[in-house]
């Protein structure tokens, strides 16, 4: 059940940063973002294990910085849980040893995940700034194809609570 979760602008609360650690949640953002651009979600042969669309959506935000002078870095975790919002307190130690040197810290997730990078560093100076919102839950066909490429088909985004059917029914009359 991925979290729908578009991009937001955050180039303002970036204008005088000097160094931007981009953390980010291996689940719902490729997700969300290979839908948006009508990309695939894998394509194992030519990405390995990473969603072409969310990299590139990465290095859209790094470029601009970089080519300001700003010092960008990237941390996103697999093992032993993937999603932010359930990192371990070694993932969260990660995190903390990595963000040491950078002033602020780009969240590419939702709020439980932005709020997993703030309890990690809350003793910190770092400045944190969610960089997507979530609109919707992510309903979706998933299609193989040739050569070990996944594509996510009859894409919907679901509303919280809108398919709710809050009576106990059996199908039948």
């Amino acid at each position: 059940m991925p979290l729908h979760l578009e991009p937001l602008d955050v180039s303002r609360d970036l204008e005088q940063a000097t160094s931007v650690l981009i953390v980010s949640c291996p689940v719902c953002p490729p997700v969300s973002l290979a839908i948006q651009r009508g990309s695939p979600f894998l394509e194992v042969v030519k990405n390995g294990l990473k969603t072409g669309a969310f990299e590139d959506y990465i290095n859209e935000i790094r470029q601009p910085l970089e080519q300001r002078g700003v010092r960008t870095g990237v941390l996103s975790m697999y093992a032993p849980l993937p999603t932010m919002c359930l990192w371990t307190r070694g993932q969260r130690r990660r995190l903390l040893e990595r963000a040491e040197d950078f002033e602020e810290v780009l969240v590419l997730g939702c709020d439980s995940a932005t709020y997993t990078v703030r309890q990690a560093l809350n003793e910190t100076r770092c400045h944190v700034i969610q960089a997507m919102q979530m609109t919707g839950i992510t309903n979706a066909t998933v299609k193989f194809r040739p050569p070990m490429t996944v594509m996510l088909e009859e894409k919907a985004t679901v509303g919280a609570g809108d398919e709710t059917d809050r009576r106990l029914t059996s199908g039948r009359s």
